[in-house]
């Protein structure tokens, strides 16, 4: 006597499946970037701020999360809150804004700088401050790290107005990376 094979039941089959669905759409995280921003740099910066305008042109949420160097980009030169000695000292060292960013690269005494911005606009790139502007108004998140504004003597009163921009501790930012599904340090 030969077995019967039997087919198994679709219902059981469906369930099963959807149950793998439903897993792997909950361990794929949701549609988020998180943006680690490190270097202080000009071309750095605007590439951070590139990749967070394309990906927010996919529906994308962006979170960026500026440390260290890279909180300079976010000094508004316009402002300057009462600090001491060592703060003033140290903040005097950084870049006030983002239009005294050095280049990562050819420096070219200082000159450097001053050649990519003219080059973007003469070939009708958004300058970083454009890019920043626009980012702000279609929902991209700044957190900065409030550990390196400590060590750096950085206050948030000389910060830019920025729309969605917030003082975090590094758990935040592991927290935003556990729920992203891509995640990018520059």
């Amino acid at each position: 006597m030969t077995a019967v094979a039997t087919q198994p039941d679709l219902r059981e089959v469906v369930e099963k499946l959807t149950s793998r669905v439903n897993a792997l759409e909950k361990s794929a995280g949701n549609d988020r970037l998180a943006i680690g921003v490190m270097q202080g740099d000009l071309d750095t910066t605007i590439a951070a701020f590139i990749i967070a305008l394309g990906a927010v042109a996919y529906d994308i949420q962006v979170d960026m999360f500026f440390t260290f160097w890279a909180i300079a980009a976010l000094r508004d030169p316009k402002k300057s809150p009462k600090k001491g000695l060592l703060d003033r000292m140290f903040g005097m060292m950084l870049p006030r804004g983002s239009r005294r960013l050095p280049l990562s690269k050819m420096q070219m005494m200082g000159l450097g700088p001053k050649m990519i911005r003219t080059v973007m606009k003469s070939r009708g790139v958004k300058s970083l401050e454009q890019l920043m502007q626009e980012a702000g108004e279609l929902g991209v998140r700044i957190h900065i790290c409030e550990m390196s504004m400590n060590v750096m003597g950085l206050k948030p009163a000389e910060m830019l107005n920025y729309p969605n921009l917030d003082y975090v501790g590094v758990g935040t930012f592991i927290n935003l990376i556990s729920e992203s599904k891509q995640v990018i340090f520059l």
